[in-house]
C-alpha cells in the first residue's frame, strides 16, 4: 500500500506532494484500486472535520487502518455492501458524531463507472473529499452522488439538499454541479448549494470565483454570479441578490445563524437539524422575523429560549409522536 494514500485523507501532505499523488493515481491501475478503497473508506468514517477533536480523530482513523492491514488485508473488503454495511456498525459503535452511508450502485467499486451515493440523516453533517481533491461538505437530509474517479471532459456530481462545494481547479474539464432541473458549472471556487425538494427552489450563493448557474440544455440563457452574490431559482426565475449572512454557511462547523428571518423558514430548518415534526397553533408568532446563531450540538430547546427572548410562547412536546407544537 502507498502510505501517500493514507496520509492524502488524513490531511499530512503538502499541496505538491497531493498534486504529484493524483498525477500517479492517474498513471497507474494498482493506484487507482488503492486510491478507490481508501475513498470509500474514508466516506465511511468522516474523520476529517466531523470529530470535534481531530487529534483523537486521526487516532481512531489509524488504529482503524492497522486493525484492517491485519485481520481483513486478505479479503477484498469492498466487495460487497454488506460489508460496507458492517463497517457501518463499527464506526457507530465506537461514537462518532457524524456518519453516512456510502452505497455503490455497482458491486466492483474498483470500476471507474462506479456511482457512489452519500446520505446524511436529519441532524448529522459530513465532508468528503473527491478524487480530483474537491472537498464538499454536506448538509442535514441532503444526498451527493458522485463518480468513484472523473473520466472524461468534465468532473460531475448531483446534489439533493445542500452542500458546499471547494472545487479543485481544473481549467481543462469544468466541474458541474447538478440539482433537480439547474446546473451549476465551476473551474475552481467556493460556492454553497441549497435545494431540498420540500422548498420549492434551488439557492446557489458563490463565495469566491465564478460559477455560471443555468436550466438544463440552456447554458446559453444562464446566470453568472459574482463573488457574494447568490440566485434563487423559482417557477422558472432567476433572481440575483446579494448575499445577505455569510455566516450563513457556518453550518459547515455545526453553526446555524439566521438574520431577520421569519420564523417559518427558521422552523422549516430545524425540523431538517433535529429530526422532528413543529407545528404552530398561534399564526401570531409568523409575524416579525428573529435574528440569532447557536450551535448543532445545541438541544432544541436552547434554541427555542433563544427565540423566546424575541416573542413568548410555549412548546408542548409530543414524543411518541416525535412533534413539538408552538402554543
Amino acid at each position: 500500500m502507498d502510505q501517500r494514500i493514507h496520509k492524502y485523507f488524513v490531511e499530512e501532505l503538502s499541496t505538491e506532494e497531493r498534486l504529484s499523488l493524483l498525477r500517479d493515481v492517474e498513471a497507474s491501475e494498482e493506484l487507482k484500486k488503492e486510491f478507490a478503497e481508501y475513498q470509500n473508506l474514508y466516506a465511511l468514517l468522516n474523520l476529517g472535520r466531523q470529530l470535534q477533536d481531530k487529534a483523537a480523530g486521526k487516532q481512531k482513523y489509524d488504529r482503524f487502518i492497522l486493525q484492517k492491514q491485519h485481520a481483513v488485508m486478505r479479503k477484498r473488503w469492498t466487495r460487497r455492501i454488506g460489508y460496507a454495511a458492517a463497517m457501518l456498525v463499527l464506526v457507530v459503535s465506537a461514537s462518532l458524531l457524524t456518519y453516512w452511508y456510502v452505497r455503490p450502485e455497482q458491486t466492483d467499486l474498483l470500476s471507474a463507472d462506479v456511482t457512489n451515493t452519500l446520505y446524511t440523516p436529519a441532524g448529522q453533517r459530513a465532508r468528503l473529499v473527491l478524487q480530483d481533491g474537491t472537498e464538499v461538505w454536506l448538509n442535514a437530509k441532503s444526498k451527493l452522488v458522485y463518480p468513484a474517479r472523473f473520466t472524461g471532459d468534465v468532473r460531475k456530481v448531483s446534489i439533493e439538499g445542500e452542500a458546499f462545494f471547494k472545487v479543485a481547479k481544473d481549467p481543462s474539464r469544468p466541474f458541474i454541479v447538478s440539482t433537480h432541473d439547474v446546473d451549476i458549472r465551476v473551474l475552481g471556487t467556493r460556492f454553497n448549494v441549497c435545494g431540498y425538494p420540500e422548498t420549492g427552489y434551488v439557492q446557489t450563493s458563490l463565495l469566491d470565483g465564478s460559477v455560471r448557474v443555468f436550466f438544463r440544455e440552456k447554458e446559453s440563457d444562464g446566470i453568472t454570479l459574482e463573488p457574494d452574490q447568490q440566485v434563487t431559482v423559482s417557477n422558472g426565475r432567476m433572481k440575483v441578490e446579494p448575499i445577505r449572512l455569510k455566516d450563513r454557511f457556518l453550518w459547515r462547523d455545526g453553526i446555524y445563524a439566521f438574520e431577520n428571518e421569519p420564523l417559518i423558514d427558521i422552523l422549516k430548518k430545524l425540523e431538517l437539524y433535529y429530526d422532528v415534526k413543529i407545528a404552530v397553533e398561534d399564526t401570531s408568532l409568523f409575524k416579525g422575523t428573529y435574528t440569532g446563531k447557536f450551535r448543532q450540538r445545541d438541544s432544541l430547546d436552547d434554541v427555542f429560549r433563544v427565540l423566546q427572548q424575541i416573542r413568548k410562547f410555549k412548546v408542548e412536546k409530543d414524543t411518541e409522536r416525535n412533534r413539538v407544537t408552538l402554543k
